[in-house]
């Protein structure tokens, strides 16, 4: 067991023991290596189940929206600040959600494992440096910067902004990292090149809508994608709809996406469905001031609010 593991552990026995909270969401270890699942804990005795490792990948702020009792979050950087969001939004009353924070060093990717391990693997540990995985008669480590989420691999706020208290010492936040390389590389392409690039990138994709359901900023009750009167887009895999259902759910992410990477990590088909969001994360940054969604309680995102000196002549 590491240290932040006893350390999430006991704030949740003294929170649940001091009834500051009705439930704390954390993560337990799964059955599958290198995967955690959700788990609420309501009792001092359950909190022996939570963990925390480079598995807990699944962004627990999805779970927020609209509960009505007190809850505890373990949440690392880019999560806690959709919790930020989503009680900017109206989401969840601040007074009813505690966040314990958790520096984080990055979640690792199991597809990227599988990419250097081509073997069956049936046990997996993950430490500070390394991801070791195992199987019938072999043992292969693997540098952990190597098999990072590509979001981790970009992530530029690794301690949370807003917490309620923190589990072990901030970690230094990387300098010096071109964030958006790529997008810019495909925002000099040509409107054919272009055309090409995101039907090819698609392609593959299945309409499961895995990528909406992890998501933590999807929760409205009724997904455009849903609408029967009227209705925008089939329902099919034609790839109009589908090019139509990836744009359209980009652009209700703007000013709002913290590239927690829970839609990619959702995705069976591992499309790189952030290219759209890290579109518009950069258009919003380069607009807006460097505004960037969740680092404060304190300000509205840009497409949720009207100021006089908004950018744009027309908008006035």
């Amino acid at each position: 067991m590491n240290d932040k593991t006893q350390q999430i552990r006991e704030a949740a026995k003294k929170l649940l023991s001091e009834g500051t909270v009705d439930l704390v969401m954390g993560w337990k270890k799964a059955s599958v290596p290198l995967s955690c699942a959700p788990v609420f804990v309501r009792t001092a005795a359950e909190a022996d189940e939570l963990v925390w490792d480079g598995n807990c990948r699944i962004n627990l702020a999805n779970f927020l929206p609209r509960r009505q009792d007190k809850v505890g979050i373990v949440a690392a950087g880019c999560q806690a600040r959709n919790v930020v969001g989503q009680v900017v939004e109206k989401q969840v009353p601040r007074e009813n959600v505690h966040i314990i924070g958790v520096p984080c060093e990055g979640m690792i990717d199991p597809a990227a494992v599988r990419g250097l391990e081509g073997r069956e693997w049936t046990d997996a540990v993950v430490t500070d440096d390394e991801v070791i995985v195992s199987g019938d008669g072999f043992e292969t480590k693997s540098p952990r910067a190597d098999v990072l989420m590509r979001n981790c691999a970009l992530c530029v706020h690794k301690n949370p902004p807003v917490y309620d208290e923190l589990i072990g010492e901030p970690v230094p936040e990387p300098e010096g990292i071109d964030r958006f390389q790529d997008i810019a590389a495909i925002e000099r392409m040509s409107p054919a090149d272009k055309t090409a690039y995101f039907d090819e990138l698609f392609s593959t994709c299945i309409r499961c809508y895995a990528c909406r359901n992890a998501c933590p900023l999807c929760y409205c009750e009724t997904c455009f994608v849903d609408e029967h009167q009227p209705q925008w887009l089939g329902k099919s895999v034609d790839d109009a709809d589908t090019l139509i259902f990836h744009f359209l759910r980009a652009f209700h992410c703007a000013g709002r996406c913290t590239d927690c990477g829970a839609c990619e990590a959702a995705c069976p088909m591992n499309i790189k469905v952030r290219q759209l969001t890290r579109k518009l994360e950069k258009d919003i940054m380069e607009l807006y001031d460097g505004y960037e969604a969740g680092m404060s309680l304190d300000h509205v995102p840009p497409m949720m609010a009207y100021r006089m000196d908004d950018y744009g002549e027309f908008i006035k």
